[in-house]
This record gives C-alpha cells, sequence and structure tokens, in this order.
C-alpha cells in the first residue's frame, strides 16, 4: 500500500494499468490528448507489480486497472473517470493540481 501511495503522488495524475488492457488505453489517451502531466506504470512491465495490483484491489479498484489518481487521491478506474469527463468536471479538477495548463 506504501508503494502505491509513493508511485501516485509523483506526478499530477498517475495511471496504473496493464499494456494490454484496452480500458488503459483508452484512459491514457484522453489524458494524453488533453496534454496532461501524468505518469503510468504498466502492472504488466514494472517490478512487483502484481503486489501493487493487490494494493489496489485492496483500495477497491475492480476492475485493478486502470487506476487513475489525480492530485495523490484516487479518482477510480474508467467508468469514474469518463464519467467526470462527460460532466465536464474532469478539466477543471486536472488544472487546479497542476496537471493541466490551458
Amino acid at each position: 500500500m506504501d508503494r502505491v501511495t509513493k508511485l501516485a503522488s509523483e506526478k499530477p495524475v498517475v495511471i496504473f494499468s496493464k499494456s494490454s488492457c484496452c480500458m488503459s488505453h483508452t484512459i491514457k489517451t484522453l489524458f494524453y490528448d488533453f496534454g496532461v502531466d501524468l505518469a503510468v506504470n504498466e502492472l504488466d512491465k514494472i517490478p512487483r507489480g502484481c503486489e501493487i495490483e493487490q494494493a489496489l484491489l485492496r483500495l477497491g479498484c475492480n476492475p485493478s486497472v486502470p487506476a487513475v489518481f489525480i492530485g495523490g487521491e484516487l479518482v477510480g478506474g474508467a467508468n469514474e473517470v469518463m464519467t467526470l469527463h462527460l460532466n465536464r468536471s474532469l478539466v477543471p479538477i486536472l488544472k487546479q493540481v497542476g496537471a493541466l495548463w490551458v
């Protein structure tokens, strides 16, 4: 859990992902298209990725990826991010944490 907390605070936006997950790809693309300053941790490519995945499940991420943290706080997965985006709440949050300068 400490490792997740540490990684989640490295950048304004942190995404825990798997390289083979289509929803992870979709969420990463959304943030990249916004020009967001983010960090992506591919759990299938980093050491101890399975341990991080288990910690994300304990935090309530189900499925475990994508798991999006904004400003060090867990926002949730693809459904939560897309809901924020469709409600036009995502961009103001990104600006507030310094992830977006537009």
